[in-house]
């Protein structure tokens, strides 16, 4: 560390700190001295002078510094990323074990501000999004390697939000060997292919496992229409749970090519699966012009808001599709609506849903709420963690 790299905080500014928030916007930083450069550790301190933690710089971020720690003892060195690791995944393994699939660090909410790292079988699956865990990603590689001796290391760095912290996309691999094309993992007794190397996000969304599961008890004997449906996990779930027909409506030629493998590769009938490669907005507009009807509907779209200024225009977007989907379903069904933005907090996207069911001209009624998998933890000092929020909601 250099010892020299200080900032100081404006008055009042060090009250989200005092509640150990992690993030420092650079429009709390009255002056930094000494030279630092990207990921560097840097001392934070209140405008008194007083000590309030360690922190990664980031120049080039909106966020200028992200916090390591509290105590001004633990200096940030190679053995304070190895017990992080094994932190965060002694808590994965008192939780039930680490499953065949499963979120092992979670950023922010491990206390590793940027860095994500999932399961695939034997191979780990990394995002190094922050200026801090990249300075120091050969050591966490290192600390991966020794606390879960995977087979290979995986980067998949490839998210915009790298751009803002002034790094480079980057893919490859870290240590080890590369992964296969298609990696084989279980998911509460269901098996699926996922394409690491390619697929969306680390290759699978692991953040709906408990989701897909809450699923199965409602999808018996009825025909399901999966939006954004990716490479099939509700579809696969539904249709062994007893789902009459199920309909994948997706963008990608090839998610929807994997998503019949994995309903052949749990021995399910192809029969009952039907794949419609368009858009989803589009294609709703056509099926409504067109009479189609469902017994259940799922919306699990992309994040429609990354920043504040695409909040108006997401929630639109959240309100088009979620109208287009209650006029679609026959009486007694059900919409499994989410969002995966983080600014569209779960209040809002109550309103979004309930609008739609108003202008649709449909009584709703919530039977469940939905969150993101509890191996995506979420910290109480880090409410921005709870990102994925849904809703079960049955029509008359």
């Amino acid at each position: 560390m250099n010892p020299s790299l200080k900032a100081k905080l404006k008055p009042g500014k060090e009250r989200s700190l005092l509640r150990r928030h992690p993030w420092i916007f650079s429009g709390a930083v009255a002056s930094i001295s000494g030279q630092g450069a990207p990921g560097d550790t840097i001392r934070v301190l209140d405008t008194n002078g007083r000590f309030l933690g360690w922190a990664a710089l980031s120049p080039h971020s909106q966020i200028r510094m992200r916090v390591w720690g509290f105590d001004e003892k633990e200096e940030i060195r190679p053995d304070f990323f190895f017990r992080r690791i094994e932190a965060a995944v002694a808590k994965r393994k008192r939780a039930g074990g680490l499953a065949c699939a499963c979120r092992l660090i979670n950023a922010e909410a491990d206390l590793l501000p940027g860095l994500i790292v999932d399961k695939y079988g034997d191979y780990l699956v990394t995002q190094f999004l922050s200026a801090g865990v990249e300075r120091w990603k050969e050591v966490i590689v290192k600390g991966l390697c020794a606390v879960l001796q995977p087979r290979g290391v995986y980067e998949r760095s490839d998210e915009r939000v790298r751009l803002k912290e002034g790094l480079s996309l980057q893919t490859g691999l870290l240590a080890g060997e590369g992964p296969p094309e298609l990696i084989q993992i279980e998911e509460h007794g269901h098996r699926f292919w996922v394409d690491v190397r390619r697929g969306h996000k680390t290759g699978f969304y692991l953040d709906q496992a408990e989701n897909r599961r809450i699923l199965a008890e409602y999808v018996q004997n009825r025909c399901v229409l999966n939006c954004f449906s990716y490479t099939g996990g509700f579809s696969v779930v539904a249709l062994a749970a007893g789902a009459s027909h199920v309909v994948n409506l997706d963008t990608s030629e090839d998610a929807l090519k994997l998503a019949l493998k994995n309903v052949a590769l749990n021995g399910l009938p192809l029969e009952r699966v039907e794949n419609r490669r368009e858009d989803v907005f589009v294609a709703l507009r056509g099926m409504r012009d067109r009479g189609e009807t469902f017994d259940l509907i799922l919306l699990d779209p992309p994040k429609f808001a990354e920043n504040q200024q695409q909040l108006v225009r997401a929630s639109r977007g959240y309100k088009d599709i979620n109208l287009l989907a209650f006029k679609l379903l026959r009486p007694g069904g059900l919409l499994v609506t989410f969002s995966c933005s983080g600014l569209v907090g779960p209040e809002l996207f109550q309103k979004i849903v309930a609008d739609a069911a108003l202008d649709a001209q449909r009584n709703a009624w919530i039977k469940r709420r939905l969150w993101q998998a509890s191996d995506h933890a979420v910290l109480l000092s880090f409410p921005e963690g709870l990102y994925l929020k849904g809703l079960v909601c049955e029509v008359e």
